[in-house]
């Protein structure tokens, strides 16, 4: 009897129209267009207006692949969405989605994994479709995180913008197809170097805490950049090892766009050439659980992906968190 796996039918994205550039930063931070680019990679960032929200972004991803790989919302036995930055504390931003593609009484649940969000998302969905419970399911990785970001903190808001990735997975019998390998991680002690702290049961919203700015994403960069290397790292080695393959095997490294350093530093010491690895951080800063389907259907669309494509995603985040998947086209 065939293996049953789980493929990428297609993808979709959507992104604000408002940009936030270095040049921007620059009229209200001590900061700088050159300080910027060198530390991060980064040049601009998506980020969301009046009227717009994950949520949103989240529909529109959704709506942008159902029409690329004419898939009917009736169709769909599921929808996972990946998000830090929900469209409330509750319902669930994929029962958001839900409602506006019209579907019927299909699961739909939210993840919280920050920017490894997806893959987790892709990891938990695949199980569902290689057990045979469901056929295709929408995973979406949707964050605004300008909504949570300190606009006075140069450590932080320089890095952050919004946007919405979202795949369709479909069952697959054919050999050599679809989510080959995932591996998913946590380590609860590294929890308070990337963290929200109030909002939730244990800090609630009050006066209090909107004074001292815990609605704000909180970062210990140091200690961050030194787990991410070393994280991103140790992705791409394990998933090579588990999957017996080479960097001369790996058509395409799709990473979390966190810092052009980190990924650069990764990738070279794991033997990737800068050719192989789609960076688009320069255009869409990190956009949490959005940055790596945003990449994976902007590397599609340009045809960085084909038929017989081996590809390699990794991400970490707060949690913490990383995740690591094989996908073959």
């Amino acid at each position: 009897m065939a293996e049953t796996r789980a493929r990428i039918k297609g993808m979709g994205k959507a992104v604000p129209e408002k940009v936030l550039t270095n040049q921007d930063f620059e009229k209200f931070l001590d900061t700088s267009d050159e300080w910027i680019v060198q530390r991060t990679g980064m040049k601009r960032r998506h980020v969301v207006g009046d009227g717009e929200s994950t949520g949103s972004l989240a529909i529109a991803a959704a709506k942008d692949v159902l029409a690329k790989t004419n898939t009917s919302p009736d169709e769909l036995d599921m929808i996972v969405c990946a998000t830090i930055t929900p469209e409330m504390p509750y319902p669930a931003t994929a029962c958001f989605v839900h409602e506006a593609l019209g579907c019927g009484d299909i699961p739909a649940f939210d993840m919280s994994a920050a920017c490894s969000g997806f893959v987790y998302g892709l990891g938990v969905a695949s199980q569902f479709i290689q057990s045979g419970v469901h056929k295709t399911i929408l995973v979406i990785g949707a964050d605004a995180m300008s909504r949570t970001s300190d606009y006075t903190d140069r450590g932080t808001c320089i890095l952050f913008g919004d946007g919405a990735g979202a795949a369709i997975l479909e069952a697959t019998e054919e050999p050599g197809k679809g989510l080959s390998y995932f591996t998913l991680h946590a380590d609860g002690s590294g929890r308070d170097l990337i963290e929200m702290p109030a909002g939730g049961s244990k800090l609630p919203a009050s006066h209090e805490t909107v004074d001292q700015g815990l609605h704000f994403t909180k970062m210990k960069g140091r200690e961050v950049y030194k787990f991410a290397v070393e994280r991103m790292q140790w992705l791409m080695k394990q998933c090579m090892e588990a999957s017996d393959l080479t960097a001369e095997d790996v058509d395409l490294v799709v990473p979390h766009q966190v810092n052009m350093r980190i990924i650069d530093s990764a990738s070279q010491r794991s033997g990737f050439p800068r050719e192989k690895v789609f960076v688009n951080i320069e255009e869409y800063g990190n956009t949490s659980a959005a940055s790596v389907p945003i990449a994976l259907a902007e590397a599609m669309d340009a045809g960085r992906i084909q038929d017989g494509s081996t590809v390699m995603l990794v991400a970490f985040g707060a949690g913490l968190t990383w995740a690591g998947a094989m996908l073959q086209f």
